[in-house]
C-alpha cells in the first residue's frame, strides 16, 4: 500500500463525504417521475444501457469534491470518463451501480466509490442511501454503518447462498453453462443483486456472487469490501479482478478454491 495508515483514515473519511454527496443528489429522483436515456442506442449499441439525471448529478457532485480537495488525484467515472492526476492515487466512481434496479424502484442499487493507490483499490464504499446502509472496506477490515462485518464459513457449494447475474444479460454459451451449473448445485439462488449482493456477502448473508462483463467502475469498490471482510474476489481464471471482466466473489476461501477448477472445466467443455 502506497499510503500510510493516517492518510488512509483521512481518505476513508473523505470517501464517506463523497457518498453523502452522491446520496443527496440521487435520492430526490428515486421512485420519482424520471426520464431514462439509453446510452447504448446513442452509441449505436443493441443492449439497453440506461442512464438518468441522477447518475449524472451524483458523479458530478463527487467529481467536484475531489477536484476541490485533492486536485492532484485522478478520477475514473462511469459517466464522464477518466482524468489523470499528478498523483498515482485515483478515485473510481460508479454513481448508480444497478440503474435498471433504480428505475424500477428496487433498493438494490448503490453508489460505488474506490480509491486506487496506483497498484490496487485500497478503499471501497458500497453505499445504499435509501436503506441507509454503507459498506466500507480497507486493508484493515470491513464495516457496515460502522460495525465490523465478516464473511461466513461455507466450505461447499451445496451449502451456499448464491447471487448470480441475470443469465440473459449478455452471457455467452460457455458462460451460461457456468451459471447453470452453479445454480443447479447451490442451496439458494437469487438472480440480480447488483453491488448490494457483495455487501451481503461481506455481511455473511451470501456466500457466492458470480458475474460476467463487469467494467472497471463496477468492480473496484467491491474488492476492499469483500477482502476486508475475509472473502476472496478474483476473475473466473483466478486473476486480479480490478480491471473488470467475469468475476467470482466467495465469502469462504475454501469454496473459491473449489470453484475455480469447476469454472475452468465448464468453459472448456
Amino acid at each position: 500500500m502506497l499510503i500510510d495508515n493516517a492518510q488512509l483514515d483521512l481518505l476513508r473519511a473523505f470517501a464517506e463525504e463523497l457518498a453523502d454527496a452522491a446520496g443527496a443528489a440521487i435520492l430526490p429522483h428515486f421512485r420519482a417521475d424520471l426520464v431514462v436515456e439509453d446510452k447504448a442506442a446513442q452509441a449505436g449499441g443493441a443492449v439497453f444501457d440506461p442512464v438518468t439525471v441522477a447518475d449524472r448529478a451524483a458523479e458530478r457532485a463527487m467529481r467536484c469534491l475531489i477536484s476541490a480537495r485533492y486536485p492532484e488525484h485522478g478520477i475514473v467515472g462511469e459517466e464522464e470518463g477518466s482524468v489523470d492526476g499528478a498523483s498515482p492515487l485515483k478515485w473510481v466512481l460508479d454513481p448508480i451501480d444497478g440503474t435498471r434496479a433504480f428505475v424500477t424502484g428496487l433498493p438494490i442499487w448503490g453508489t460505488l466509490i474506490a480509491l486506487n493507490d496506483g497498484i490496487k483499490p485500497v478503499i471501497g464504499v458500497i453505499d445504499q442511501p435509501f436503506t441507509r446502509e454503507r459498506f466500507i472496506g480497507t486493508p484493515h477490515g470491513a464495516w457496515c454503518n460502522g460495525a465490523p462485518i465478516r464473511t461466513r464459513r461455507c466450505p461447499t457449494l451445496a451449502q451456499a447462498r448464491v447471487m448470480l447475474t441475470v443469465p440473459a444479460a449478455g452471457a455467452k454459451v460457455a458462460e451460461q453453462s457456468v451459471f447453470d451449473a452453479i445454480a443447479s448445485q447451490a442451496q439458494i439462488v437469487r438472480f440480480g443483486g447488483d453491488c448490494y449482493a457483495y455487501g451481503l456477502l461481506a455481511h455473511g448473508l451470501v456466500d457466492l456472487v458470480l458475474e460476467a462483463h463487469l467494467d472497471v467502475h463496477d468492480v473496484q469498490a467491491l474488492i476492499p469490501v469483500v477482502e476486508g471482510a475475509g472473502g476472496v474476489i478474483t476473475t473466473w481464471k483466478g486473476g486480479d479482478p480490478q480491471h473488470g471482466g467475469s468475476v467470482i466473489a466467495c465469502g469462504d476461501p475454501d469454496l473459491h478454491r473449489q470453484l475455480l477448477p469447476l469454472i475452468a472445466r465448464l468453459r472448456s467443455a
